[in-house]
């Protein structure tokens, strides 16, 4: 039977199940990924478990987003997060080194393997042709301790790339031709695999750049052939060994299949406040902007800086306009600053940031109120920016950089030049000295883990009871994000290894009396929330999941899950269920008491039950997607207790 790439990856991997989409498997995972918004749970966790040294071939911890240093919070976490890689055998990518996903694609990536990231843009790595997929903090950590990821088998989703990307079009107006297309729930339970003779045009970074917003189409990964593209990228950065070559089969076939001609593409933008509001930029060309960023993990490469530099070198940007560069690693950096682009930048008015996350997640970089920011980056949520009320579009680098020089949103088009050609270097950079190499297993056991004050241990967390009585403390529409969960930003995330003072910032941009009526009724038996579709979409932080359970939410009633939230909320122990029809959802409003009957043997016994609201005599069916393993999770009250409860019974045997 002829595979393609992703089966082909999927078949060397599994553990346990069967290749059958929508049915659960267990994968092996060879690499993982951390950053610092997430890592420091990840490095408790590991703690928890009593890991002695991690079990993957190459695991690594970068510090990328928490790079604003206004006390000490910061600090303190990345000293802790360096001497909990050097105990428990992990490679530490420094602050200032760049941005988890380009650094480990140019550091460590390798074709034919599997990726697992605490952080939703790892797909980004199946660039590479890899399995890369985004997964909650204790996935993370469990897969460090050598232990299986479990996911739904995916179906395959076959584009196939023809064509020639147009002058001022490139491969961010690929990822946005799908968004506008699918929108931000359609590649749920889908791999998206890139296939077909356009592929040869697209480099190693223009795949990134597209991977990398497979995230945003709710996919579970996106996978594109290891060809010579990739032995090229790999061989210039003097890692040519690693390479492999991974295709399809000849005959293979997709679940779904799809073309897109790159030659009939043109500029595009996202509005506010969705990436799949995807739109021709002609339409909206005039809008004036405040700002205009170029980088972060979906603009990564160094052709995306230096194309916007040769766009506005000799010219001065707009008056009023803020043309924020936010570079993506040291080593590209080093790159652009040889060869004369940053020094254009800035002649024309650019702002140079450090190497690393910063604006994508609010961590600087926040847009004044009632102006319109012009980004670069995947993501333009309610209030990701750290403007509360923001107004973001997501855009390519030639759109950002046209429109820096207008002070309008510009179709590059339109400039009246010649389209640039970039340069690059023949020798590029080669920086590992901010990648710190794991210590050998003897030497880091006499390692001491350091704990700043910052960091509180995970409270303990109680099975699953029977009986629950629940009142809604909050009923959501459609595509509620993790970003308005539990927000990012620099007044946020400096409290990620803190969960008491992190849960004071929960549904804060819906709802921002939440956390009082939670706290009011904390410890008399939890509450549930209610949401719409894709609940829970974007970012992986399971904080989102972590900080409501903590104010005792128990039930997330919703129409659908964005997956990654899905499964951090089984992780710890809050019951996910869908609405069995829209009639159901309607039913139920903001202050109703959830009566939930004989809970942990309805569960057991069926994937649908009812449950009652007080006061009224209709019933509201439910349905739950858990495994046989999930359940048993669920009644033991998460991942954590289930991880304690097997290893108490292997010690009696």
């Amino acid at each position: 039977m002829p595979f393609n790439v992703t089966q082909k990856l999927i078949k060397d991997h599994l553990i346990f199940g069967e290749m059958t989409p929508g049915m659960e498997i267990g994968l092996r995972v060879d690499q993982t990924l951390t950053q610092d918004a997430t890592g420091t749970m990840v490095m408790l966790e590991l703690e928890a478990m009593g890991l002695d040294y991690a079990k993957t071939e190459a695991s690594a911890q970068y510090v990328d987003h928490n790079l604003i240093q206004v006390d000490s919070k910061n600090p303190d976490d990345h000293l802790f997060l360096q001497s909990a890689t050097k105990r428990f055998g992990l490679y530490y990518s420094r602050p200032g080194n760049g941005v988890s996903h380009p650094v480990h694609m140019q550091r460590l990536a390798k074709p034919g393997k599997t990726l697992l990231g605490s952080d939703s843009h790892t797909c980004a790595n199946g660039c590479m042709g890899m399995l890369a997929m985004g997964a909650g903090g204790i996935d993370v950590a469990m897969a460090i301790a050598g232990e299986p990821f479990y996911v739904k088998m995916p179906k395959v989703w076959g584009i196939k790339l023809t064509g020639e990307l147009p002058d001022w079009v490139s491969a961010k107006d690929v990822i946005f031709e799908l968004l506008r297309r699918h929108d931000v729930k359609g590649g749920v339970g889908c791999v998206m695999e890139y296939y077909g003779p356009g592929l040869k045009h697209l480099s190693a970074m223009d795949r990134h750049v597209i991977a990398n917003m497979g995230a945003e189409l709710g996919a579970t990964g996106t996978v594109f052939p290891s060809d010579q593209e990739i032995k090229r990228f790999l061989k210039e950065q003097n890692r040519g060994d690693d390479w492999t070559e991974l295709k399809a089969d000849s005959g293979a076939v997709y679940d779904i299949e799809e073309e897109v001609n790159l030659s009939e593409l043109e500029p595009l933008v996202a509005k506010p406040s969705s990436p799949g509001n995807v739109v021709p930029v002609k339409e909206i060309a005039g809008e004036p902007i405040y700002q205009s960023y170029v980088g972060s993990s979906a603009n990564p490469g160094y052709r995306d800086f230096a194309i916007a530099a040769e766009i506005v070198k000799g010219k001065l940007i707009a008056d009023g306009i803020s043309f924020d560069i936010n570079p993506t690693s040291r080593q590209m950096l080093t790159d652009l600053v040889n060869e004369g682009h940053i020094a254009n930048l800035l002649q024309a008015g650019a702002r140079l940031h450090q190497a690393g996350c910063n604006g994508c997640i609010g961590m600087g970089q926040a847009p004044a109120t009632g102006r319109n920011s012009l980004r670069t980056t995947p993501r333009n949520f309610p209030g990701r920016s750290g403007t509360k009320e923001d107004s973001v579009y997501l855009c390519s680098p030639e759109t950002a950089a046209a429109s820096a020089l207008t002070g309008v949103i510009t179709d590059p088009r339109t400039l009246g030049m010649a389209y640039p050609k970039v340069r690059y270097p023949k020798r590029p950079t080669i920086d590992i000295n901010l990648l710190d190499a794991p210590l050998a297993p003897e030497q880091a056991r006499q390692v001491e883990l350091h704990k700043g004050p910052n960091i509180a241990s995970i409270p303990e967390m109680d099975e699953l009871p029977d009986q629950l009585e629940l009142p809604v403390l909050l009923k959501m529409g459609d595509n509620i994000s993790t970003d308005e969960i539990l927000a990012g930003g620099a007044r946020v995330l400096p409290y990620r290894s803190n969960l008491p003072e992190i849960s004071k910032f929960t549904f804060e941009i819906i709802d921002d009396k939440y956390y009082d009526r939670s706290m009011a009724i904390l410890g008399q038996g939890g509450h549930a929330v209610v949401g719409g579709y894709n609940y829970g979409q974007g970012s992986s932080r399971e904080h989102a999941a972590l900080a409501p359970r903590f104010l005792g939410l128990r039930v997330a009633l919703v129409k659908d899950f964005a997956r990654i939230h899905w499964q951090n909320l089984v992780n710890f122990g809050i019951l996910p269920v869908t609405f069995a029809s829209e009639e159901d959802y309607q039913k139920i409003s903001q202050g109703d008491v959830l009566h939930f009957q004989d809970l942990r043997n309805k569960i057991q016994q069926g994937n649908e039950f009812s449950i009652t609201i007080a006061g009224k005599s209709e019933p509201v069916f439910v349905r739950h997607a858990l495994s046989g393993r999930q359940i048993e999770m669920m009644l033991k009250g998460g991942l954590i207790n289930w991880v304690k409860d097997r290893q108490e019974k292997t010690a009696r045997q």
